[in-house]
């Protein structure tokens, strides 16, 4: 995967780009958030200002985009955080970019190995060692993972919070598993659906889960207050940030959005978050040490993936739950009749579909000239919209063997 990111995938998009006059910068999506943060905090500057916009392409795209070029992307490529995003990035501000690019880089690649480690430990599942590592190494070697490490992608922090919160929540550390994933709301809409479910599950028994929506309520409001202090009104700013966004992306769209229609997607977005409701009211009582709760966790998040408003792979690193889950029960689903071990092999096949094609390519490399195989760069991602659905489908599988060998709380 790696040779097809750095040799077929790049190098096709550096070609495409020279024939159609596309600009090409540092590409480097953590770069409008980190000289947001860097002109909030040190020069006082609204990160949301069309003229902070400009500076930011200057450094993303290599110049500001004109309106009258019709190669040029669409993807303004402002500010389009919310504005407590710049805590977590103000040790780096006062640091050269090219510096703060190679630190996060690493930092990434190290929260995703502790992302697959803290998954194992909230779903107790204690394979040997030498698993874990295959484990990881197979976790970084995905596309998703490698995306996001390239374009040094937030979601990659984003998922290795939610990791934490989960193995936390499974610890009985019910207060810091709440502080952690309020800061995951630096994306929100990768947040809003597990975090509306596990202040559900906290209320269901408010005595003893109470600390959760403690630690969540209260530091997500302390990060907005210290937002507004930063900035007055940046609400409001936020707001017509992601409302531009919409505009000049034509309306972002989602996985079901581009599988289907936008307009039945829509509808397959609305009914799944409905079965979701659904399901989560009913499983609101699970103890957060037991594998139900946290196959709720790995398909809340799930169709999170399918659902949001951004078909990016990158945002599939949250499917990493599901896929341990998957393992973990691999035997029982193929055990359990035929028509699960078709279900199962369909559904292995389309998520393995990018490191087989990517290994035949790395193969193919050795016979054929470069021009080739740069014609061959979608030929891993056919199956990436498919994977979110792949897990979900197998998540359905698990469940009536995770019931059947645990007790269901009443």
């Amino acid at each position: 995967m790696w040779f097809y990111v750095q040799h077929v995938l790049i190098p096709h998009q550096q070609a495409d780009a020279t024939l159609h006059g596309t600009p090409r910068g540092n590409l480097s999506d953590l770069y409008p958030r980190w000289l947001g943060a860097r002109e909030l905090l040190l020069r006082h500057r609204d990160p949301y200002s069309p003229e902070l916009t400009r500076e930011i392409q200057m450094g993303y795209y290599g110049r500001p985009l004109d309106s009258a070029r019709p190669e040029d992307p669409k993807d303004q490529q402002s500010f389009a955080y919310p504005v407590y995003v710049v805590f977590l990035l103000a040790p780096t501000v006062s640091l050269p970019f090219p510096a703060v690019q190679v630190g996060f880089r690493w930092l990434l690649i190290l929260v995703t190995i502790a992302s697959v480690l803290l998954w194992l430990r909230s779903l107790h599942w204690r394979p040997p060692c030498a698993t874990r590592v295959a484990l990881a190494v197979i976790t970084l070697g995905s596309f998703p993972v490698l995306q996001g490490i390239k374009l040094q992608q937030l979601s990659l922090l984003v998922g290795s919070l939610v990791a934490a919160c989960a193995a936390l929540l499974s610890g009985g550390a019910f207060l810091l598993a709440g502080v952690l994933l309020a800061f995951a709301t630096i994306k929100p809409q990768l947040v809003l659906p597990v975090a509306a479910w596990l202040l559900l599950w906290s209320m269901s028994d408010w005595p003893r889960r109470k600390n959760f929506a403690w630690g969540f309520i209260a530091t997500l409001a302390l990060l907005c207050a210290a937002a507004e202090y930063v900035l007055p009104g940046w609400l409001g700013r936020f707001r017509e940030a992601i409302g531009a966004y919409r505009q000049y992306t034509g309306g972002a769209e989602s996985v079901l959005d581009v599988l289907v229609t936008p307009g039945w997607g829509r509808v397959l977005a609305a009914l799944a978050l409905l079965v979701l409701a659904f399901v989560g009211w009913r499983l609101r009582r699970e103890p957060s040490d037991s594998t139900i709760f946290q196959w709720m966790l790995a398909l809340t998040l799930a169709v999170t993936v399918m659902v949001v408003p951004k078909s990016a792979p990158y945002n599939q690193v949250l499917l990493l739950p599901g896929l341990l889950l998957t393992g973990q029960n691999w035997r029982l689903l193929w055990t359990k009749n035929r028509l699960s071990r078709i279900i199962t092999l369909i559904a292995s096949f389309l998520i393995s579909w990018p490191w087989l094609t990517a290994a035949l390519l790395t193969v193919a490399s050795l016979f054929l000239p470069n021009e080739s195989l740069q014609k061959a760069w979608a030929v891993p991602l056919y199956t990436s919209l498919a994977t979110p659905i792949a897990v979900v489908v197998l998540l359905r599988l698990c469940l009536s063997q995770i019931a059947n060998q645990e007790p269901r709380a009443s």
